[in-house]
């Protein structure tokens, strides 16, 4: 039998073991803790970043995802008017487009009896937006009506109280074949650009024809705050010529004319 004493000095022994084993099992349990812990804020990160990347724009497009753009400004008042021949004639819409970097798109459109597009007209006041490396008749195939990658080719110039403004056509279009012709004129100070196609006429003459009469009926109802606007169409004015085809200014380019030189 084992006595009082003896089991009095076996008993801080055991209890100094009994501490060690306790002090080890709480210092495993605290890492583990602290292991759990460390991957439950990983994988947090792994998900937050896998959210932001899904939230990133695609690098291929053009502008940014979310960049805002052209809206429909439906409060600005019409700044440019097309004068009627005879009453009959009317624009069967007139759209105005502002981008938050100070761009202005003025649209004239005009439609058939059925509904088709035949002619349209576009002012653009340039803003900060404009890309001056941008292909003068990047946007124009789309304003016609055709695929954004439509390439187009000069079709001639004609004479406008605008001064020479360039035509264009689908490349390989046959001479006299019967389609729609796009034009464009841009101006850099004040910096402006016209543009549009017309549908109207049943030979290319008559359609070029068409295109003069409608650049020179076009007319400034409000400047603004751009005194060179209301400048530019003052001259305009003084070169003003009527709608008759035999009184406009209209020839082709050669081949040897092929690229046009100078503001279009």
């Amino acid at each position: 039998m084992q006595s009082p004493e003896a089991s009095t000095a076996v008993s801080p022994t055991r209890t100094a073991i009994q501490l060690a084993l306790l002090a080890f099992a709480d210092e495993v349990v605290g890492t583990l803790a602290r292991l759990i812990a460390y991957v439950g804020t990983l994988a947090l990160f792994a998900m937050l970043a896998l959210a932001a990347l899904g939230q990133l724009p695609d690098l291929r497009n053009n502008e940014p995802a979310g960049k805002p753009g052209w809206s429909v400004a439906g409060r600005s008042h019409p700044a440019f008017a097309v004068s009627r021949p005879d009453s009959s004639e009317k624009t069967a819409s007139y759209t105005i487009l502002r981008h938050p970097e100070g761009g202005r798109r003025d649209v004239l459109r005009w439609t058939d009896d059925a509904g088709k597009p035949v002619a349209e007209l576009e002012i653009y006041r340039q803003g900060a937006e404009f890309d001056v490396t941008r292909p003068a008749t990047a946007d124009l195939a789309a304003q016609m009506g055709l695929g954004a990658a439509t390439a187009l080719e000069q079709a001639g110039l004609i004479g406008t109280k605008f001064g020479p403004v360039a035509l264009f056509r689908p490349t390989g279009t046959a001479e006299g074949a019967q389609g729609c012709l796009g034009y464009l004129k841009r101006s850099e100070e004040p910096a402006l650009q016209i543009s549009g196609f017309s549908c109207r006429g049943d030979s290319l003459p008559a359609r070029r024809a068409a295109i003069a009469c409608t650049l020179n009926r076009l007319t400034l109802l409000a400047s603004g705050n751009e005194p060179r606007l209301a400048e530019l169409f003052a001259h305009a004015e003084l070169k003003r010529g009527g709608c008759d085809p035999a009184g406009s200014v209209d020839w082709l380019l050669g081949a040897a004319n092929a690229q046009l030189r100078g503001a279009l």
